[in-house]
């Protein structure tokens, strides 16, 4: 249905809700989400504006963390709370800006490749994104999640300073860290055989261009990135190639089918000529069904 994208995590905690597809500041339902501590999944309310519905079908995209997470001290501005996972190569941390020039920790060991940050109070903002393989200089650029727009060039976002091992750095816009704001930042770090965040170049024919990623994926989400939407497409939805179902994150609309993709042993491959595989680059999310193996990751095992 037309429901907005809710975005739930542990460190901001259940209930306390922000949505992809809107730049809104955090708000709470307490019939949404309401259980994050249950094992291996999570609780919900009765209420429904997007969460509980009578008699509608939704999907989730689930990453795990380390619970609400502890400060992280590594950056010049302390998190409020780190969540890390460096085995999943994923993390979650909230921060109050300063508005000066600052460094955030992720505890993640690895340089990030992905950045999400949203703001959380006192104004409106977008959800910024950071992704490593975009252009050469991908720390002077960024794009939005709730809008089809494109790379934008702007030194006052990421500060033009690459991602380390143990910070990312943030400059001086006000939607990213405005003095006494509150702010969380989704991070991800590729991790062979279970993810990948790369970019292809569209052929715009329906033989369309393979991407390959090392794994089956599960989880597929694609932007070209001069213009368009975002493109999410998931191996269980409807299961079986050609996949006709995407669903665009920038937006609150219902599933729709009429971009088709094939989830394939070690990589996907459009069948469209337009949308996710019309000429330009593209940048593109991937994860996998079943880790391969890799550092820290035990081996898939065999159907």
């Amino acid at each position: 249905a037309a429901d907005e994208w809710k975005v739930i995590d542990s460190p901001r905690g259940a209930t306390n809700e922000l949505s992809w597809d809107s730049t809104a500041v955090e708000g709470v339902d307490a019939n949404g989400v309401d259980d994050l501590t249950v094992t291996d999944g999570f609780g919900l309310g009765s209420g429904a504006a997007g969460y509980n519905d009578s008699g509608e079908t939704f999907a989730s995209y689930n990453w795990k963390g380390n619970g609400a997470g502890s400060s992280n001290t590594d950056g010049s501005i302390n998190t409020t709370a780190t969540s890390a996972n460096a085995t999943a190569g994923f993390s979650i941390s909230t921060y109050t800006g300063t508005g000066s020039a600052a460094t955030i920790g992720h505890g993640l060991g690895v340089a990030p490749e992905l950045i999400i940050v949203k703001e959380r109070t006192n104004d409106a903002g977008g959800w910024f994104v950071y992704h490593a393989a975009t252009t050469s200089d991908p720390e002077t650029d960024y794009i939005y999640i709730d809008a089809a727009g494109a790379l934008v060039d702007d030194a006052t976002v990421w500060n033009d300073t690459a991602p380390t091992t143990s910070v990312f750095s943030i400059g001086t816009h006000d939607d990213i860290n405005a003095s006494g704001d509150t702010y969380v930042a989704h991070c991800w770090a590729g991790i062979p055989s279970y993810s990948k965040f790369g970019i292809y170049t569209g052929n715009a024919s329906t033989d369309g261009t393979f991407v390959y990623t090392g794994f089956r994926p599960s989880f597929v989400m694609t932007k070209l990135t001069t213009s368009g939407s975002w493109y999410v497409f998931d191996k269980n939805d409807p299961g079986y190639n050609p996949n006709t179902n995407k669903i665009s994150p920038n937006v609150p609309n219902a599933q729709e089918a009429k971009v088709h993709l094939d989830f394939l042993s070690n990589g996907f491959k459009f069948r469209v000529s337009t949308e996710t595989n019309g000429a330009g680059t593209h940048l593109y999310i991937a994860f996998a069904e079943a880790p391969f193996g890799g550092s820290g990751v035990s081996q898939a095992r065999a159907r």
